[in-house]
């Protein structure tokens, strides 16, 4: 009897705002499943910014010219973005099947989604098998997943985005009777204790309760990634050829900082695919 034929596992990274540090996740879930041997193919939803696009175009140019070899992903290739950031949403969901259709022999697919609502975007939460929503720790973000009371600071109920993951979970579980795993990153966590981390806290363990997220750890804010972003790279990358800038101690923390959160979601080599 045959087996089952092998679809790849959808990874979105999505945050109706920007500035949360979704690229700098996406490219480092990318980087890390590359160097435990996994085949990755990378869509850049992104129209207009097209940061997760530039960063592996960057890699290519940056290996070739120093004579060294990276694992890459493949690249899904939409066409002229420029042209399908203003076409109709029949033709931008034609041409996502068609990039979806293109990368089935992968083992992952990573879609980087933009930092509004668009049609594709929602498309693409709603094929997805882990949604990865990083915030930044301040009620600023968390705007964009809760409302909260101004008196109070008491949960008055979920934002639009957080819908929008709610109705692609019933829509996924419509179709395929399949799951939707979704996990809020606390991501670029300040060194010391925030002032209202607490509070902060509680806002974001009653929302999880209420619409469904686990929540994980995300990556502080390193120099190091921003050091190593120009080139293509990230720390997983770093090796005794591969070393564009110096290494230092806060670069092992870093690496041990992907290592969770790449065992926290489940991507690590021991977890398998």
């Amino acid at each position: 009897m045959a087996g089952k034929l092998k679809t790849p596992r959808v990874i979105v990274v999505g945050a109706e705002k920007g500035g949360a540090g979704k690229s700098t996740i996406a490219i480092h879930l990318v980087a890390g499943l590359l160097h435990r041997g996994a085949s990755v193919a990378v869509m850049d939803l992104d129209l207009r910014q097209q940061s997760v696009g530039h960063f592996f175009a960057s890699r290519q140019a940056w290996t070739a010219a120093s004579g060294v070899t990276l694992p890459a992903p493949s690249m899904i290739d939409l066409g002229d973005t420029a042209a399908l950031a203003g076409a109709d949403s029949a033709e931008g969901l034609s041409r996502l099947h068609a990039g979806m259709a293109s990368a089935e022999a992968a083992e992952f697919v990573l879609i980087d989604t933009p930092g509004a609502d668009t049609p594709l975007s929602r498309a693409a939460h709603a094929m997805a098998d882990l949604i990865v929503t990083p915030m930044n720790d301040s009620f600023v973000d968390f705007d964009t997943l809760g409302a909260v009371d101004p008196v109070t600071l008491e949960l008055k109920r979920p934002s639009i985005y957080s819908e929008t993951v709610w109705e692609s979970r019933k829509q996924r579980m419509t179709v395929d009777r399949s799951s939707i795993d979704w996990v809020v990153l606390r991501n670029r966590l300040a060194p010391s204790e925030a002032r209202n981390r607490r509070r902060l806290d509680e806002r974001v363990h009653a929302l999880s309760r209420r619409v469904g997220f686990r929540m994980g750890p995300g990556l502080r804010d390193r120099v190091i990634y921003r050091e190593l972003f120009p080139f293509g790279l990230t720390v997983a990358d770093l090796s005794s050829a591969v070393r564009p800038v110096e290494v230092s101690l806060s670069h092992v923390a870093a690496r041990q900082e992907l290592r969770s959160l790449m065992q926290f979601l489940g991507l690590s080599q021991d977890e398998g695919s």
